[in-house]
């Protein structure tokens, strides 16, 4: 029934998040983050750079009690376009949500270590883990990605949450 179930939206389920996640997306796939940043251009990269993007969204707005339901809403559309390109790549039904899970649980993961190198100061060695994936990147890189993860970060927590819903990212 979970397939069919897709089909039962209501319309506020179908559009929730939508320009979120947009933006979002649009942000990941700007090409400084590849020149500058030495993001791999791959489909793990790209992958990576849209959970970074994600997750530094959903720290902005994942403590504020009116945003429960845009940070259920967007990690939905998260699942939902993880779920659509593993299916254009070409997996069959029986492997799109083990994939999706786990991409879910990559998600958490970064999350949290992006969470914990903000707090603690040291964003760098969770995005070499995560973003990088154990490749080692030239220092000026991981300090470009960091510094504009970090820019985004600052700039996020001035934007009012009405305005970050309607993806309206600084």
């Amino acid at each position: 029934m979970g397939f069919l179930d897709r089909f039962r939206r209501t319309s506020r389920q179908d559009v929730a998040a939508v320009p979120l996640y947009q933006a979002v997306v649009a942000r990941a796939r700007q090409p400084h983050w590849y020149l500058d940043g030495a993001v791999p251009d791959t489909l793990d990269g790209r992958f990576d750079m849209v959970a970074a993007v994600t997750a530094f969204v959903l720290m902005r707005i994942e403590d504020e009690p009116a945003a429960a339901q845009l940070v259920a809403d967007l990690t939905e559309r998260f699942i939902d376009d993880m779920d659509a390109q593993i299916r254009q790549i070409g997996f069959g039904d029986m492997v799109v949500g083990k994939q999706v899970g786990r991409m879910m649980g990559m998600l958490g993961g970064r999350l949290g270590a992006y969470r914990t190198g903000v707090t603690d100061g040291d964003l760098a060695t969770p995005l070499r883990r995560n973003l990088y994936r154990g490749m080692d990147p030239a220092p000026a890189a991981v300090a470009y990605v960091r510094d504009r993860l970090l820019d985004f970060h600052a700039a996020l927590k001035a934007v009012p949450l009405d305005a970050i819903e309607r993806g309206e990212l600084p």
